[in-house]
């Protein structure tokens, strides 16, 4: 062996001698710290870590609790519009009743009034008519009462017996109507 490889070799052993030999505990604790140290750290940490769980569950929970009451209370109140639009129309009505001396013709025009009210209230809420009088027969919107013989062309409508209302899109109530029938010949 060359004294350049010895003296590398001599110098290995003694470094792998060094780490054979204890670490005096000065040494220990400033390399790692001791067991009893970091099981402390793990359960503070596991500590916040579940506080911060009971506290996101509680937030959703009082989240789902005031989603619950708002849609309650939305499906409560729901007509609270329609219902107060409606509440002039009553008026008027009442109002109409407690008249002492009417004649026809001012009676029938309080109730065209009133009548004027009640389109003013569907219109606004999108609630409208079906009267489907000549028009081709639609089962969606259409309830047909009987068939007719009649000059117009089958299955149209010839008679409407009562309106059909809609709710934006919604059929509501369907009309129901009498169709025409194919005359036999």
């Amino acid at each position: 062996m060359q004294p350049e490889e010895q003296k590398n070799t001599i110098e290995q052993e003694e470094f792998l001698e060094k780490l054979d030999e204890p670490l005096a505990e000065s040494e220990t604790a400033e390399i790692m710290p001791s067991l009893e140290e970091m099981l402390k750290q793990a359960e503070l940490a596991a500590q916040e870590h579940h506080d911060a769980w009971l506290r996101a569950k509680a937030d959703a929970d009082n989240i789902r609790k005031r989603t619950q009451v708002e849609i309650a209370n939305a499906h409560k109140f729901a007509v609270e519009g329609f219902s107060s639009e409606l509440l002039a129309v009553k008026d008027s009505l009442e109002a109409a009743l407690k008249v002492e001396t009417t004649d026809l013709a001012s009676m029938k025009s309080g109730i065209e009034l009133t009548l004027k009210q009640l389109v003013a209230v569907f219109e606004k809420f999108n609630l409208s008519e079906i009267d489907p009088m000549g028009e081709k027969f639609d089962p969606h919107k259409h309830q047909a009462i009987s068939m007719v013989e009649a000059d117009a062309e089958p299955n149209t409508v010839v008679g409407v017996l009562q309106k059909g209302y809609l709710l934006h899109d919604r059929v509501l109530r369907p009309a129901l109507v009498m169709v025409a029938k194919a005359k036999e010949s």
